[in-house]
């Protein structure tokens, strides 16, 4: 498992998984430029064999102490191994060095892989939002988690798992 920076070179490869992933309400290829272009965020691209086969981002500006998950999505060969896991505590570290106390994000309420992972790593639902995501109707899972210094222990902790379910 590699997780590195995202660069403005990996665009094409991540809206493919993001099309892949998300048919119906993808990101625009230029909204996910700007969200790899700025001081704000941190982007990271989860490499298999030369290919990027997922990616993740937080929104979380220096000294605030709330940050945002704003996606996270893997090739579908690729997800059930650990790699969410892994690349979900490298987001949250990202966060904790930004400043962050808590973390929200969102997740839709037709995804209870998402929601379990979330739940399982200490979010807790806080709101729902009706036919958030469009046009398919679906509900948002509004969901916070509040951060513990220091992290590190928890991204040892995913690279182990990772490696234990790819070799399984």
């Amino acid at each position: 498992m590699t997780l590195r920076a995202a660069t403005p070179a990996d665009l094409d490869a991540i809206m493919a998984i993001e099309r892949r992933s998300f048919p119906t309400d993808a990101w625009s290829s230029e909204a996910m430029a700007l969200e790899l272009s700025s001081p704000h965020g941190r982007y990271l691209v989860d490499e298999h064999e030369g290919a990027i086969i997922g990616y993740g981002g937080v929104r979380a500006l220096q000294g605030s102490g709330d940050a945002d998950i704003q996606t996270i999505a893997f090739d579908a060969e690729h997800r059930g191994a650990g790699r969410g896991r892994a690349l979900l505590r490298a987001l949250l570290d990202a966060a904790v060095e930004r400043g962050a106390r808590e973390v929200f994000l969102e997740v839709r309420a037709d995804n209870p892989s998402a929601e379990g992972l979330y739940r399982s790593e200490g979010f807790e639902e806080t709101a729902r939002r009706p036919r958030y995501y469009q046009p398919d109707d679906v509900d948002a899972i509004v969901m916070r988690l509040a951060l513990q210094q220091p992290r590190a222990a928890h991204r040892d902790e995913a690279a182990a798992d990772a490696v234990k379910e790819t070799s399984a």
